[in-house]
């Protein structure tokens, strides 16, 4: 495991738990490298360069800016190598590796939240059958939910799920904070948030809309923006999406 954080934590932790060995871990600290190597019960380093050789696979799970330093620092020889990352293309590895993919856990992680994996999408890309092959049974270990993708539409689903998870989560914390301001409590909101989230399992997102955008309530939607007089960065938000989302619907 090349990298010690959410991902890898997570990843790490659910493959060992299918009976994957963890040879080794890397990270920056030696904190980080060290946490995790006891939770997975293997040998870590802070040294890149002195990685075991004896693996099967290097799972470089590190920030997206790191990808290709990381990769720089040794040699791989023929050992499988994959990038866990959703925004960055699979031949980035190219220039390094021999035997390389992609393999994208599609969801958030915490280190502290344990998650069920088996309930995860992976997304696998590789540069050859065989090697597909192997990160697919991999990757089934641990999930049932196993697809292959191109770099492409891995990039795209990275996009979507910013909008979708990323900026949603902001969202709320834009919510917690304007009931803060008037002493209100955001566990109010929480039920709220749950249903929404749980009617697009059996709904479509344009089908489930609501709100005064959609039905064009324009007293509210000035009421609201007038709320918002001490929040100018805030007004423009809510009248950029309250407005995207009646265009929107206007072509349903």
């Amino acid at each position: 495991m090349i990298g010690a954080g959410n991902l890898a934590t997570q990843l790490g932790l659910a493959l060992s738990e299918k009976g994957h060995q963890i040879v080794q871990v890397w990270s920056r600290t030696s904190k980080s490298a060290t946490e995790l190597a006891i939770k997975l019960k293997c040998k870590f380093t802070t040294d890149i360069s002195s990685l075991s050789y004896n693996t099967d696979i290097y799972i470089i799970s590190v920030s997206d800016t790191a990808i290709e330093t990381v990769l720089a620092g040794r040699s791989w020889d023929t050992t499988m190598v994959v990038h866990t990352a959703g925004s960055i293309p699979m031949d980035i590895l190219a220039t390094y590796c021999t035997n390389f993919g992609v393999f994208y856990p599609f969801q958030t992680f915490s280190v502290e939240r344990k998650i069920d994996f088996s309930e995860i999408p992976i997304f696998l890309e590789a540069n050859s059958t065989k090697n597909l092959e192997i990160l697919t049974g991999l990757a089934k270990s641990v999930s049932l939910n196993v697809k292959i993708v191109d770099s492409d539409q891995r990039q795209q689903l990275h996009l979507a799920a910013v909008f979708a998870c990323n900026f949603v989560n902001h969202f709320y914390k834009i919510g917690e904070e304007l009931l803060q301001e008037k002493g209100v409590d955001f566990e109010l909101l929480k039920p709220l948030i749950l249903e929404t989230a749980s009617k697009i399992v059996s709904h479509s997102p344009a089908s489930s809309q609501t709100g005064p955008a959609i039905r064009k309530d324009k007293m509210v939607m000035d009421k609201h923006l007038a709320q918002l007089s001490g929040h100018p960065d805030l007004k423009i938000l809510y009248s950029l999406i309250s407005d995207r989302i009646i265009q929107k619907h206007k072509q349903l």
